[in-house]
C-alpha cells in the first residue's frame, strides 16, 4: 500500500509499506493492505511502518489518518 506521512513543514515519508501502526486517539490502530476505509484522529506516539526495506518509526504529537483504496494519508503534528 502507498503511505504518505505529511507535517506542515516537510513530507516525512512517501512510499510503500506492508503495514502501518499508528497511535489512535482511543488505541493503537493497525492498517494492512486492503483495510476498510477509515478517517481517525491521531494521539502522541510512535507511528511505525513495515517495509520491504525493514521498520521505520516516526515520533509524532497528534494528527489525523485517511485509509482509503490501499493509501494511507497521515497529516501529523
Amino acid at each position: 500500500m502507498q503511505v504518505e506521512i505529511l507535517s506542515p513543514d516537510t513530507n516525512l515519508y512517501s512510499g510503500a509499506a506492508n503495514s502501518v501502526v499508528l497511535p489512535g486517539k482511543d488505541g493503537s490502530l493497525g492498517i494492512l493492505e486492503n483495510h476498510a476505509p477509515l478517517i481517525s484522529i491521531l494521539k502522541k506516539g510512535t507511528i511505525r511502518l513495515g517495509s520491504a526495506e525493514g521498520e521505520k518509526t516516526f515520533e509524532v504529537n497528534g494528527g489525523v489518518v485517511e485509509v482509503n483504496n490501499n493509501k494511507v494519508i497521515i497529516l501529523a503534528e
